[in-house]
């Protein structure tokens, strides 16, 4: 085979291979923001302050 065609050859495959990853990122974007998004609630509540409740109250007599 000459070099022209395995660099073709080459050059398709590294393509094929960027579109395959392309559409598994695109296919599971939604499961990927789905796990971000409960990732974040559970940081929230782990961390929350003791004191967060109190907040609503203030701004009530304001």
């Amino acid at each position: 085979m000459s070099k022209t065609a395995r660099l073709v050859l080459k050059i398709v495959g590294a393509s094929l291979a960027f579109a395959a990853c392309v559409c598994l990122i695109i296919g599971g974007w939604h499961d990927l923001s789905v796990g971000y998004s409960g990732l974040r609630n559970r940081w929230s509540r782990k961390f929350n302050s003791e004191y967060d409740d109190y907040d609503d109250e203030e701004e009530l007599f304001q």
